[in-house]
């Protein structure tokens, strides 16, 4: 009787502890998961502007499954709770340190859509409730252009960063052109803090700038035209339409471009350019990468 009373001791203890470890051990790992967006972390929201249900991922996932219970859901508090989140997104956060793409197809294929780190911003129309699968750290040669990117579809650097060949001064952006009336696409999400719409011709400068506050970064269009729906403290989506490129600040038609610059911190203007012979923004390139794109 001692003896078994013993071995009920023992295993006993064993199931107490064993319960123990297991409590410990199930907060921990449900913390990759628990529908808080937290730093390290991409996050998916069930509605645009970051709003509703959250599903957080610490990894890549190349299929999210579509039914419950083997499919990745969201979590936390609101619209869309416990629902599969394949095809059911509508905007994101990347808290990561990494780009994050998100894609149309499992398996990491099809159109996708790239998030540096900080972003927050909407899926893209193409994107948005169609979303399959994620990946961190995309491979370097399949960024994005940001010649394309810029227009979705083909467009043509024609002066890079500290570019200028017969012009004095130092150009502090990347010009890039597609056809007078091709559509404008934001390269980076943010709020409008600054929008002058400008008129052709030399003197008709026009400006965009869109700032954003997790990467302590502004990212300024000059020369096209923005859409008469767009207003000054409008938050933008990475891809989303802002403006038709123009000539507005541009002496001739045949020469209208986008002017594309980033600038560190909070800027409302481009950095001055044509007979400037000091540089104030540094070189842009890490940056457009840490974004998903090449700079061709």
């Amino acid at each position: 009787m001692r003896t078994l009373t013993r071995i009920l001791t023992a295993t006993t203890a064993a199931m107490t502890l064993g319960g123990t470890v297991l409590a410990t051990a199930s907060p921990a790992s449900a913390a990759n998961r628990d529908g808080v967006c937290q730093a390290g972390e991409f996050c998916y929201y069930f509605n645009s502007n970051n709003q509703g249900s959250v599903s957080d991922f610490t990894g890549s996932v190349a299929d999210y499954a579509t039914k419950q219970p083997s499919c990745y859901d969201f979590k936390g508090p609101g619209n869309g709770k416990g629902k599969c989140i394949k095809n059911a997104a509508a905007s994101v956060w990347n808290r990561s340190s990494k780009t994050v793409r998100v894609y149309y197809n499992s398996g990491h294929t099809g159109t996708y859509q790239d998030f540096g780190p900080g972003t927050k911003g909407n899926l893209n129309s193409t994107l948005k409730n169609q979303n399959a699968s994620h990946k961190f750290s995309p491979s370097s040669s399949s960024r994005s252009a940001m010649s394309f990117s810029l227009y979705t579809a083909s467009g043509t650097i024609t002066c890079g960063f500290d570019g200028y060949r017969s012009t004095s001064g130092r150009h502090e952006g990347i010009d890039i052109a597609r056809g007078v009336g091709a559509n404008v696409h934001a390269l980076v999400g943010g709020q409008v803090i600054n929008l002058v719409r400008g008129t052709t011709g030399r003197a008709g400068l026009s400006t965009i700038a869109i700032y954003n506050a997790a990467l302590n970064k502004t990212v300024i269009y000059l020369h096209s035209a923005p859409l008469s729906s767009l207003r000054l403290g409008q938050q933008v989506s990475r891809g989303q339409i802002i403006a038709k490129e123009s000539w507005n600040g541009v002496s001739r038609k045949s020469t209208a471009h986008t002017h594309v610059e980033m600038r560190p911190g909070r800027q409302t203007r481009a950095a001055k350019s044509v007979g400037d012979p000091h540089l104030q923004n540094p070189n842009p390139t890490s940056f457009w990468i840490s974004q998903g794109y090449s700079i061709r």
